[in-house]
Parts: C-alpha cells; structure tokens; sequence
C-alpha cells in the first residue's frame, strides 16, 4: 500500500527541525533526502532509515523492517513525536551517509 499524503505532511512536519530536508516521490513512496543525501524513506506510513552505526547508537532497540520486497532492511524510527530527536537524528545520518554517485 503506498503512502498516504498526509502521513508525508505529518512525517515532513514532524522532521521541521532538521536542516535542509526534501523528499522524492518514487513508485507512491517518498525518499528522504538531508542537504543532499539519501538518508532513508516513508514507505507504507513508516518512517523507515539507514542502519548507519550513529542511528543504531540512538534508536538501539528499533526493529529492522523490509521497504519494500527485496530490499535491504532499514531502521523502523517510532520516536516521531520528538523533533528535536529527530533533528538529530537526521544531523547523524547526514554525516554517516557518504555522497551519491555523480552522473
């Protein structure tokens, strides 16, 4: 089931703290981009991110779940309430995360 317009608004509210955030409409799912860099995704109403070292640190107890069928497993992030965790939880991603591949 893809994701809803509104769990995106929500999910884009809730990330307001966080610098330079932007999202990708790919297949009726939402990539998240951090000032440039693919940091994760809202898939099926999840907020779903990368298992980098820092964003297991934060979340140590958080499931890995499946995006999407054949896809590598990602943090399933349930803090949503907490923008300031989320803030920095983005800050963490964004400098674990190397650069894309320039085309």
């Amino acid at each position: 089931m893809p994701s809803t317009e509104e769990y995106l608004h929500w999910t884009e509210d809730q990330l307001s703290l966080a610098e330079g955030i932007s999202w990708k409409k790919m297949m009726g799912e939402y990539l998240l981009y951090c000032r440039g860099k693919l940091i994760g995704g809202v898939y099926d109403n999840r907020l779903l991110v990368k298992p980098t070292p820092g964003a297991r640190a934060m979340m140590p107890d958080a499931p890995m779940e499946m995006p999407y069928p054949g896809a590598k497993p990602m943090l399933l992030v349930e803090e949503m309430e907490n923008r300031e965790f989320l803030a920095a939880l983005c800050a963490v991603l964004w400098a674990e995360t190397p650069e894309g591949k320039k085309k």
